[in-house]
This record gives structure tokens, sequence and C-alpha cells, in this order.
């Protein structure tokens, strides 16, 4: 304790205008710590604060990098699950191709429709199918439908039309009064389109089914040179 109190005497005592004449002890230990701090200083300066945004980019691009490998490893460990989805889907998509009818079954499935708005005890007034429009592998067959009857009547079409073994959707529905010459002044006139659809052959699909470009018309030819006339013939 006492050799404590004799060297902070000694430190008060110290004439900071003449440190040549401080103890040995003291200027070797102020001259390291001038060192130290020098030093730090120089490692802040030319060291760490050019260092420093390197060192955030490559931590943010690990933690970039982990995220990634967690969801590569998600996907790894669901692999088997992906494919028994894929599978599921590529089965329904087949149910669904063989419901799409071939060109040659389309004439019965318009019958088939036709008869459903009969029998749900509509008049058809109007059953007329419009242009085909073909699609990435199938084609989409629009048919302009005008039918009378009761509001129930209609509903028993619409239910008829989702029983069909093929596939037949409805668009723009109009359920409007019937006129009165009409002959049912107190029933509906539906005005509906009904859309179904075909799979088209490997043909018809990509540009089999398109007309091919007009060949560009040949340059005409040049007109040939005229003869020079021959000389007249003088005689013997």
């Amino acid at each position: 304790m006492k050799k404590l109190q004799e060297l902070l005497d000694q430190l008060r005592a110290l004439d900071p205008n003449d440190p040549g004449r401080w103890p040995l002890a003291v200027r070797m230990g102020v001259t390291i710590t001038l060192f130290v701090l020098a030093a730090a200083g120089g490692y802040y300066f030319f060291v760490w604060k050019s260092q420093h945004p390197m060192l955030v980019e490559a931590r943010a691009k690990e933690t970039e990098l982990l995220n990634s490998l967690e969801g590569k490893a998600r996907k790894a460990a669901n692999l088997q699950a992906y494919k028994d989805q894929l599978a599921e889907m590529e089965k329904s998509f087949g149910a669904m191709l063989r419901q799409l009818p071939n060109k040659t079954e389309v004439p019965n499935l318009l019958v088939d429709i036709s008869q459903t708005g009969l029998a749900a005890g509509l008049q058809e007034k109007l059953f007329q199918p419009q242009g085909e429009a073909r699609k990435d592998f199938y084609a989409e067959l629009p048919i302009s439908i005008r039918l009378t009857g009761g509001y129930h009547q209609m509903g028993n079409f619409a239910a008829g039309v989702a029983a069909l073994p093929r596939i037949v959707t409805l668009h723009d529905i109009e359920i409007v009064p019937a006129s009165k010459d009409s002959g049912d002044p107190g029933g509906l006139v539906l005005n509906v389109t009904a859309k179904t659809y075909r799979y088209l052959d490997e043909d018809e699909q990509g540009d089999g089914g398109k007309p091919g470009k007009p060949g560009k018309p040949g340059k005409p030819g040049k007109p040939g040179k005229p003869g020079k006339p021959g000389k007249p013939d003088t005689g013997g």
C-alpha cells in the first residue's frame, strides 16, 4: 500500500514539459501506451475502416447462401412427395384429356347438347355452332343457343349439360322475359353460349393446321434485243 502511495506521489510530481527527467519505468510505460494507441488507431483507419464494408457484404452473402441451402435441403427432403404429386397431376391431366372428344365425336356431342335442352322441356329457337378456335393442343367450339321455357327447366338444362361425359361449359348466360308475340308470354328466353372442346391430332398441332405463306412471284424476264436487219438482196 505504501509503495502504491509513493508511485502516485511520483506521478503527481512529474513535469509534463520535461519528460526527459521522468523515471525510466514511467517513460517506458508511456512509450508503450502511445505505441499501442497509435497501432490501434492505424489499424482502425487503414484496416478496419476499409475492410468493414467487405465484411458486411460477405456476411450478407453468407446469410443468402445459407437460406438458399436450407430451401434446397427442404426441396430435397420433399422430393418424393413432389414426384408423387407430379404423377397424380399427370394422371388427372390424362383423365381430362379423355373427356375431350376427337373430330369424329363432335357431331354426336352437339346432338347430346341439343337433346339435353329438349329433355329439360325447353323449346329450341337457335342452335348455331360458330367457327372453331384452335389453342395449344385443343380446339374450342362455341355454340350460340336460344331456348324458351320456365326457370326450373333452364336449371335442369344446366344440370344436364354438367352431367355430360364430355367437357361443356356455359358462357354469356342471359335470361329475359319472352315477348308477347313469341307464343309463350309467361315464359323466359335463355340466350347462352355453350363451349365444347376437342383434342387436336398431331398433324393439327403447331403449324400443321396453318396455311403456308404464298410464294413471291418471279421477276419477269428481260425482253431480248431485236436483231439487225439484213442487207437487201441486189440480185445477180
